[in-house]
């Protein structure tokens, strides 16, 4: 496994915190004002691969929503880790394949395949609430050869790290977006939509992260109640009354939703709950969606991105 805390990994959750975050209001106190100004001062552009089949890679840290063959060469002999951060729709899982291997083992020449992203040490899914133990969530490889598996992801998010301290090796690899007719975790990059998590009547835990402070609105709701055809209203919550199945609504900084601060827990069949609104100012903002198995859950909800003017609605406010 290459490190997690690394220069570029920092860097990235930075930038991924700070690109969303908007600029603080006059009249919400100087300790949100300060925490928003300095989130400001970090906003840069990602680099983002290009729409074409073919990507040469020059960014040590890249983000990119795209399919097509991507091809890395080491310009030095430095041992700096860097990530190719992979995401699509809500609704595809990501296959990649390696086409080309040539990045020598020695002094810890590495590349590595994460089913999901890495940021400082987190994990999105958390080891928690993916299918898969961590162990085997990772694939590494090093040397000359030709990597004959075909590695795809649990959801719509997936990464590539690598380190290659010789200079002019490198690897290539190609991505394709397929099909997931049963989204669980799901990552935003930009403004969201609307999005219905569900658990099929399995013992899973499930969730949608955005990667910027959001309104949070549940649309309709049946979570925790094996008679369906029970209507019990919005029951808050539902997490601190030891219920095993609800709705969790919160924010983080970092990815694991195991470190996620929650604004309110929600249970029960509501088809018409439009006045549940949390606004969440965090870096991140998770709904998740906690299933014992015992019933078949569904939560509908919309996100948008919170704006100055929804400061003083915030439910919750990270890092204050």
């Amino acid at each position: 496994m290459l490190p997690a805390a690394t220069r570029g990994a920092e860097l990235l959750c930075l930038l991924l915190s700070a690109v969303m975050l908007v600029r603080g209001a006059d009249t919400a106190g100087a300790a949100l004002q300060q925490q928003i100004r300095t989130k400001d001062s970090l906003k840069l552009h990602l680099p983002r691969a290009k729409r074409s089949p073919y990507h040469i890679v020059r960014d040590c840290i890249m983000v990119t929503s795209e399919e097509g063959q991507f091809f890395l060469k080491a310009a030095d002999d430095t041992s700096t880790v860097c990530g190719m951060y992979i995401i699509t729709d809500p609704d595809r899982r990501v296959e990649v394949h390696f086409e080309h291997l040539d990045v020598p083992c020695q002094n810890g020449g590495l590349v590595s395949f994460v089913d999901g992203w890495e940021l400082n040490g987190q994990f999105f899914p958390s080891p928690e609430d993916h299918p898969k133990p961590l162990n085997l969530r990772y694939r590494e490889f090093c040397g000359q050869r030709r990597v004959k598996q075909v590695l795809e992801s649990s959801q719509n998010a997936a990464l590539i790290q690598y380190r290659m301290p010789h200079r002019g090796k490198g690897f290539s690899f190609t991505v394709r977006f397929l099909k997931n007719s049963m989204p669980c975790n799901i990552l935003l990059e930009g403004t969201a939509d609307v999005y219905t998590l569900r658990n099929y009547g399995k013992h899973v835990n499930c969730s949608v992260t955005t990667l910027f402070p959001a309104k949070v609105k549940v649309l309709s709701l049946n979570v925790g109640l094996q008679d369906e055809g029970l209507e019990t209203g919005t029951i808050h919550k539902c997490q601190k009354r030891g219920l095993p199945d609800y709705v969790q609504l919160g924010g983080s900084q970092g990815l694991d939703t195991t470190h996620l601060v929650v604004a309110d827990s929600l249970c029960g069949m509501d088809s018409k709950p439009g006045s549940t609104v949390q606004t969440i100012f965090c870096g991140v903002t998770t709904v998740r969606l906690v299933s014992s198995g015992q019933c078949d859950n569904a939560v509908t909800i919309t996100l948008q991105q919170a704006g100055e003017d929804d400061i003083m609605e915030a439910s919750l406010i990270c890092g204050l």
